[in-house]
């Protein structure tokens, strides 16, 4: 039996975001089975298409019923784009966030340990998505997520942001080589760990990079995707157990 398919998809919401259709999603209430058991919405898993289909059908339905689904085509960059609907899967912009001013439209980020982040201004109607890895963010994902949401009438001091499940501190080493890439004033998301090697804060990074842009408000959830295989899916899990493959997860955003 898939991976929570008894149970509803499970529906992550953040207090800041309060008012509109939106939702981090882990892997309960999906029909997928195997090592991406549950709520797989990964075109990359190896799973059954048609298996990938109804769970991101159910994901769309469990946060806003009826909307038309925008997704990208997640390479790690910095990139920011205006969602389009209608974009084919073949056609999908590279990029690794997306934002709308168009009610009925729901924004899609896919994650399996980096940081989705969802935001959104209020008073202009205009929210965004953004998949922070961490090369994502230090390269200015979420400063370009912000000039985009701008560029369409918000206002940074008006957005508010809230970073969903991803790979936590005490679950994420790195080693000297990848803490060499960051500046001295970047010291205090590191933590010592064994011998010429880290534990990086990618939430609390990728707060910092939020309230540097200057957006008014993050909220921090707080979920560790490693240590929680039942709820959320993990590369890096997948990885250290020598699995053949693993599971994504949906962080989703709209206007009604």
């Amino acid at each position: 039996m898939a991976e929570g398919a008894d149970q509803p998809v499970e529906v992550i919401r953040a207090s800041l975001l309060a008012g509109l259709p939106h939702g981090f999603l882990g892997r309960r209430g999906g029909v997928s089975t195997g090592e991406a058991a549950g709520l797989n919405i990964g075109l990359g898993a190896e799973d059954e298409p048609a298996s990938v289909a109804e769970n991101r059908r159910r994901a769309v339905a469990a946060v806003m019923p009826g909307a038309q689904l925008v997704t990208v085509y997640q390479v790690h960059s910095p990139d920011a784009v205006v969602a389009q609907p209608g974009w084919p899967d073949a056609d999908r912009p590279r990029a690794d966030a997306l934002v709308t001013d168009r009610p009925g439209l729901l924004l899609g980020v896919v994650t399996a340990d980096c940081a989705p982040v969802l935001l959104a201004d209020h008073s202009a109607g205009v929210v965004g998505a953004a998949h922070a890895g961490w090369r994502g963010a230090f390269g200015g994902v979420v400063e370009q997520t912000v000039a985009a949401m701008e560029r369409l009438g918000a206002r940074a001091d008006r957005i508010v942001a809230a970073i969903g499940p991803a790979i936590a501190q005490p679950s994420y080493e790195v080693d000297d080589g990848f803490r060499a890439q960051f500046t001295a004033g970047d010291g205090q998301f590191f933590a010592p760990g064994r011998s010429d090697h880290w534990q990086f804060d990618l939430e609390s990074y990728v707060a910092a990079r939020l309230t540097n842009s200057g957006v008014g408000q993050v909220e921090k959830l707080g979920l560790d995707t490693y240590v929680d295989p039942t709820r959320f899916f993990s590369y890096r899990r997948a990885t250290h157990r020598a699995e053949a493959t693993y599971g994504r997860q949906f962080s989703l955003i709209g206007l009604a």
